[in-house]
């Protein structure tokens, strides 16, 4: 089982390593010390802990969909190249990039500021680790 010390779970989920800390010492997430006695959260419960913080704003569409990845947050920019144009969305720690027409663009009202949902319907998902990380 990977463990992980305080500020790498610090970072991955994007809190302090006081918040960590605070945690820890609440129950909220259980912590061990390793070998060299550092305090260190186990792989699955710093897992766990990410999937209940992923709270992910509502979807304000409304619309029935197959897809499951929609990701809801603001247009801040939009870059136009003749009929395409590159939408880019802050959907909280996330960046999402999208090619559409610049038709689209027009039709939807997209422009920085702007609220604005991705929705990502993949065949494919490629998934990486670290070197050494196995």
């Amino acid at each position: 089982m990977p463990q992980f010390r305080i500020s790498e779970v610090a970072g991955l989920l994007g809190v302090s390593d006081d918040t960590v800390r605070r945690w820890v010492d609440a129950g909220t997430l259980r912590a061990t010390t390793d070998d060299t006695g550092r305090l260190v959260v186990d792989g699955v419960d710093a897992a766990h802990r990410a999937v209940e913080l992923a709270e992910a704003a509502a979807d304000p569409s409304g619309v029935g969909r197959s897809a499951r990845n929609r990701f809801v947050g603001l247009v801040t920019r939009v870059q136009r190249d003749g009929v395409m144009a590159q939408v880019d969305i802050q959907a909280g720690p996330h960046r999402v990039v999208s090619l559409v027409s610049a038709e689209a663009v027009d039709e939807l009202g997209l422009a920085p500021g702007s609220l604005a949902v991705a929705v990502v319907k993949a065949t494919s998902v490629i998934v990486e680790t670290p070197q050494g990380a196995r």
